[in-house]
């Protein structure tokens, strides 16, 4: 790992949890994590050796060595910037697993950047499901069984002078499906940034522009401040 590399921080730090700040470029977890968000891995074939929040958060909290993957609750892309969760015991971990996506739970609101000329305001109820194995991309339906729903809203943050991108802010709605937002936004014509898979425009290698601005725990709002490329606030 380059020395420059940008390095996770904690942001936020409660008796139960912690909030981390993690850089674009690092994995979640480390291979052979299981459950609900497994998929997170399978999109990085090239990226083997990128580090890991897991693994950093274990050298320097012991309070997360013994918990399974380090205690984070959920994850985010390789790609993807911003909130990552973390308890700090096991029953802090089952409660706030559970807890995801819930209106009086955890809440997670993120920002992108996206194709131009998306509406002012907006909602879709869509369905995700995994190509056959190894595959990078999801399949989008408008029909699909109950595991397989991802709901997201959406509102304009800023519009380009050039009309090239939007910035948009979106809240998962629910416990959220792997490539949501991504696979989402391209399905109603407003792929990310930086997200050839999907169709948007930049090239083979490069990062979404999406980014895990604020997660509420516990009745608190936790922010990571987005990268340059989404501009000011």
């Amino acid at each position: 790992m380059s020395v420059e590399q940008e390095q996770p921080a904690v942001i936020a730090e409660r008796q139960g949890w912690r909030v981390v700040s993690k850089p674009a470029g690092w994995h979640s977890v480390g291979r052979g994590g299981s459950g609900a968000d497994a998929g997170h891995r399978s999109e990085d074939a090239g990226n083997e050796g990128a580090p890991t929040v897991e693994s950093w958060l274990r050298e320097r909290h012991p309070d997360h060595a013994a918990l399974p993957e380090a205690g984070l609750v959920h994850r985010l892309d390789l790609g993807t910037s911003g909130c990552l969760l973390a308890a700090r015991t096991a029953a802090d971990h089952e409660r706030l697993r559970a807890a995801m996506g819930s209106a009086a739970g955890v809440r997670k609101t993120y920002l992108a950047l996206v194709r131009g000329g998306i509406a002012d305001e907006g909602t879709f109820r869509l369905y995700f499901s995994s190509r056959h194995k190894g595959s990078r991309k999801v399949t989008v339906r408008r029909e699909g069984t109950a595991p397989e729903c991802g709901r997201c809203r959406w509102r304009v943050v800023r519009r380009a002078a050039d009309g090239a991108h939007d910035l948009v802010e979106v809240e998962l709605v629910g416990r959220g499906r792997r490539h949501q937002i991504r696979a989402g936004l391209a399905w109603v014509g407003h792929p990310l940034a930086g997200d050839p898979l999907y169709g948007g425009d930049g090239a083979e290698g490069d990062h979404p522009a999406l980014h895990a601005w604020r997660v509420e725990v516990d009745g608190e709002a936790v922010e990571s401040p987005p990268p340059a490329r989404f501009g000011a606030g």
